[in-house]
């Protein structure tokens, strides 16, 4: 405990405190400008667990703001080396490092097993899929973003009203809609600083003392060193965009979703197509209304993967519901199939028709 003695003074903190740490389980998605210093500093506080999830290498563009990393490093596994690094720094902390990215098919096992999940992806697909993930797991996560000198902060998925990253940002934005680090630029100092916060909530959060940043966004702005943090409110709409059980996530396509296919239509055009295109309902069988007597095929989304050869036709049209679940038929279908289609989705769904 010598090594812990600063903090376990502090009367907030105590040994009770640093027991609660040494017994916490904590994953950390991405070992990247957030993630460094997010590791670093929950290593030396002496968290019991860390897992460190990151299938990506290390190359020079990654230095200036990747401070855990050096020259020597490039074209290594980030959560290896992060791994080996940090057991130097405290070899009493258990760490486990995977070596792969995190995807539909490993998030739900992997999340499972920690206590609490730190985001510190640098992408929209990853952002939703932790998202979402945490949501079906009931698991709270530290969200954690940046872009040129601006970043943000919050716990979400905890709490009464347990608000998420949907409540804020409902739907994916397609693929060059927001400009990411590489596009846009980033000041190094700033995922050091937005790091270092996130290992912060997470560990008054673990511990629990001071005020946390439970369901608040903080925003922090370099340039002018202003701060601000805003209570976030539920959102009735996001439930809609998010997957209802495990089966349902594992069929999702959040990288396609994130691509830009095809073209939302609105009702009257839907109507002027519809006899010239091949209408595919994406809509469970049970679902009213009925497309009847309008000429269209209906494979399900829980279908889709197994049945997605089944669409033919130049013009393509996919409906559902609310044109939610049409848009990311739409987009799976152009990644998995590809080729000329011009593709549709009906903007609001067959609720729009009537």
């Amino acid at each position: 405990m010598n090594k812990y003695q600063r903090q376990i003074i502090l009367p907030s903190f105590g040994f009770e405190g640093q027991n609660k740490l040494s017994d916490a389980t904590i994953l950390v998605i991405g070992a990247g400008g957030l993630g460094c210093p997010a590791l670093q500093y929950l290593v030396a506080a002496g968290t019991g667990t860390i897992g460190i999830i990151d299938g990506d290498t290390v190359s020079e563009t990654n230095l200036h703001r990747q401070i855990l990393f050096t020259v020597n490093d490039i074209g290594k596994n980030k959560a290896t080396i992060a791994k080996e690094k940090l057991s130097q720094l405290n070899p009493d902390v258990k760490i486990i490092a995977y070596t792969q990215n995190i995807t539909t098919e490993n998030a739900l096992d992997i999340l499972e097993k920690y206590d609490l999940v730190i985001d510190g992806s640098d992408n929209f697909p990853t952002r939703y899929l932790v998202n979402d993930a945490c949501v079906l797991l009931n698991k709270p996560f530290v969200y954690g973003a940046v872009s040129q000198f601006e970043g943000q902060v919050a716990i979400l998925n905890s709490g009464e009203q347990k608000i998420n990253y949907r409540d804020l940002f409902p739907e994916i934005p397609t693929q060059g809609s927001i400009q990411n680090c590489a596009e846009a630029g980033v000041l190094g100092v700033l995922p050091g600083i937005i790091g270092t916060m996130q290992a912060t909530e997470a560990i008054k959060f673990i511990v629990g003392f001071g005020e946390t940043l439970e369901n608040k966004l903080l925003t922090y702005n370099l340039l002018s060193q202003d701060l601000f943090t805003i209570d976030l409110i539920k959102n009735s709409q996001a439930v809609q965009f998010i997957p209802k059980d495990k089966s349902a996530f594992l069929n999702m396509q959040y990288q396609t979703i994130c691509t830009t296919a095809g073209i939302e239509i609105d009702a009257p055009l839907f109507k002027k197509m519809a006899d010239t295109a091949t209408v595919v309902d994406v809509r469970e069988y049970e679902e009213l209304p009925k497309l009847n007597p309008l000429s269209h095929i209906q494979i399900p989304m829980s279908e889709l993967e197994e049945r997605i050869q089944e669409i033919k036709g130049d013009k393509i049209i996919f409906v559902c519901q609310h044109g939610i679940r049409s848009k990311n038929a739409m987009q799976y279908f152009a990644f998995k199939i590809g080729g000329n289609h011009e593709l549709y989705s009906l903007k609001n769904g067959v609720v729009a028709l009537n």
